[in-house]
């Protein structure tokens, strides 16, 4: 017996005449996939314009009604889905997170999943029923709504297909699939076949807005094998599977950016054991996550440190780093929103020296500086002036060939 969750994102069920497209293909598969499961994201630019709607009534909406507000969104475009299916007489059922029991820990507006129950999920599977569920909403255990962060239905299909051992997930989007580099940015870029786990992740967490990070951690953890294609035509878009299962591994497999970075940097920090902790140790207890850091040579008994974190969360970070500073006995704190993040990520980088060098002299003989360095076995990340950041993708594009 077949089964495969499909999620749809907003871009698909923009409008009523994308949700009727969606409702036929999702029909159409019914009739070659015994059982189905379909998450939704709310319908277009729903989500921004709720959140519009909160900062005309506060500054600083509270988050717990933040998720209450968000929540629904997903919620119409499940009902409206339900509705277009039974239409066409395929017998369908919605149901939101909590009536699916996406149980999640209590971080609102970027909660993670603890537990999938599903059971009613099974149920109605189990009667012939195509079952569609809100993505992006969980409730915690004690009964308050939450949300999972930007492109958290990625996740929720991620999770659902985990939990009930799905063939596999398939992510319907606006695009054919995962890119070389963003084919805004760089119109040669060609669609990737087959990328793996680990790639797929650093591309993720690195600039690609193809999947949420999240849910291919998910899906590697679990080795739910997702399928991203469009949701406007019927070809085959980018599998991604374990590394294992992919034969030809090419050295660099994309290049990927992300201009919605600050960098923030604590000057003058005693060089002493316990202050890097102490500094990055209030940031984790406030949910926000840190993505580069990187600390200086100490000088005169004192260092520099600083880190990259994401827009949404400086407005946190800046009251968080004026106690912090004064705590370490900083002598300053700085923050810079117009860097650029760009990485070259590939898995056959693991077995090939000098993609780093390379990289480097290709920037520079390119006229761009280099702020800030990291690096794994299958990725190297740079920050550079936010204005370089395409142009640094256009030029590596085409140094590595892809």
């Amino acid at each position: 017996m077949s089964l495969v969750v499909q999620k749809f994102g907003g871009t698909s069920v923009a409008d009523v005449k994308k949700i009727k497209n969606v409702a036929r293909r999702v029909a159409e598969s019914k009739k070659r996939i015994d059982h189905l499961v379909v998450v939704v994201s709310a319908l277009g630019d729903t989500t921004d314009q709720l959140l519009e709607l909160a900062r005309q009534i506060t500054s600083n909406p509270p988050e717990r009604e933040t998720d209450m507000l968000l929540s629904t969104g997903e919620n119409v475009s499940m009902a409206l889905l339900a509705m277009a299916l039974n239409e066409m007489g395929a017998d369908a059922v919605s149901m939101t997170g909590q009536q699916v029991e996406i149980i999640t820990d209590t971080g609102h507006t970027k909660a993670k999943i603890r537990h999938v129950g599903a059971e009613r999920v099974i149920q109605e599977l189990r009667k012939g029923k195509i079952v569609v569920v809100a993505g992006f909403q969980g409730v915690t255990s004690d009964g308050e709504i939450t949300t999972l962060g930007r492109g958290g239905s990625d996740t929720t299909a991620v999770a659902l297909a985990a939990t009930l051992h799905a063939d596999y997930c398939e992510i319907y989007t606006d695009v054919d699939g995962v890119f070389t580099a963003d084919p805004k940015v760089v119109p040669g870029a060609h669609k990737i076949d087959e990328v793996s786990y680990l790639e797929m992740l650093e591309m993720a967490a690195t600039g690609a807005k193809v999947l949420q990070s999240r849910s291919v951690e998910y899906a590697r953890n679990y080795n739910v094998p997702l399928h991203v294609r469009s949701s406007f035509h019927e070809g085959e878009g980018t599998w991604v599977r374990s590394e294992d299962k992919i034969m030809e591994k090419p050295i660099v497999s994309a290049v990927t950016h992300d201009s919605s970075e600050a960098k923030v940097t604590f000057l003058g920090v005693p060089d002493k054991p316990g202050v890097a902790a102490e500094l990055f140790g209030a940031l984790a207890d406030a949910n926000i996550n840190v993505d580069m850091i990187i600390q200086n040579v100490s000088e005169k008994e004192r260092t520099d440190i600083s880190f990259t974190v994401n827009q949404d969360d400086l407005r946190d970070v800046r009251k968080i780093s004026m106690k912090i500073a004064e705590s370490i006995h900083a002598k300053d704190t700085r923050f810079d929103e117009r860097i650029a993040k760009v990485s070259l990520i590939g898995a056959g980088m693991k077995t090939n020296p000098g993609i780093a060098a390379r990289m480097f002299r290709t920037l520079a003989e390119n006229g761009m500086n280099i702020e800030m360095i990291s690096t794994s076995p299958i990725k190297i990340s740079v920050v550079v002036r936010e204005e370089n950041g395409e142009k640094a993708v256009r030029v590596l594009h085409k140094e590595f060939g892809l």
